[in-house]
């Protein structure tokens, strides 16, 4: 098991490393102002417009990385900051998330199947751990055996589905991420200095997302282990 601990704190390192690194490739990017004027939140408009995409409103939203598209409500939901500045970081960030708006339109099958899995998320995400913790205290206390068992599986069972979804995620936002940068370089929206800040920064976004999965996939091999490798 401290093979496990170890693993888990060099994720946790990576993904500390990671964060501390894109917020200062955001800070920078953010330095780089656009040529064209053009604040995020026109970037966006004008990208679901490039895609004939009508039906999408973009409105700012509270917060620092808040940015995000709701395919419920169909909203390219940005931060202040991005909405409103006009640097080569804004742009990136616009256009990825306009990206999850084209995916949606064109029905991108990775990005379907991670909405379905959202419900089933949001329960895990509160509940997995602690039904996990719960039923090897009452396990435990039972001799390993009956109801405390099939709880701590139920956990397991659910943050399976979360590690599951992390990885679809993956190549949803590395599609976003590919279809804002080659819509910002072919329709010349972007300087190419410009254009090779946006796509650091989308890079050194999309590690987070990679870094999340494999700590997620870490995490639910340990109680895996913890709740099945005791048993005969």
């Amino acid at each position: 098991m401290f093979g496990f601990y170890i693993i888990i704190g060099i994720i946790s390192l990576i993904s500390w490393l990671v964060s501390n690194t894109l917020k200062r490739k955001f800070k920078k990017y953010s330095q780089v102002h656009l040529q064209n004027g053009m604040s995020g939140a026109e970037i966006a408009k004008k990208m679901l417009h490039d895609h004939g995409i009508t039906d999408v409103q973009v409105i700012s939203t509270p917060g620092r990385l808040t940015d995000h598209y709701n395919p419920q409500n169909k909203t390219v939901n940005l931060s202040e900051a991005v909405y409103n500045q006009r640097n080569a970081a804004s742009a990136a960030v616009a256009a990825h998330e306009v990206g999850h708006a084209v995916q949606h339109a064109k029905a991108y099958q990775w990005l379907g199947m991670r909405s379905k899995l959202v419900p089933v998320v949001n329960i895990s995400s509160r509940f997995s751990q602690w039904m996990v913790i719960g039923g090897l205290i009452l396990g435990a206390a039972s001799g390993n055996s009956g109801i405390g068992f099939l709880i701590a599986v139920g956990g397991l069972v659910l943050m399976a589905m979360a590690t599951l979804f992390s990885f679809i995620t993956l190549p949803v936002e590395y599609d976003a991420s590919n279809r804002a940068l080659a819509w910002l370089r072919a329709e010349n929206v972007v300087t190419p200095q410009e254009f090779e800040g946006s796509k650091d920064a989308l890079k050194w976004a999309a590690r987070t997302y990679l870094v999340a999965a494999l700590g997620s996939l870490a995490m639910l091999l340990y109680w895996g282990l913890q709740i099945l490798g005791g048993r005969d």
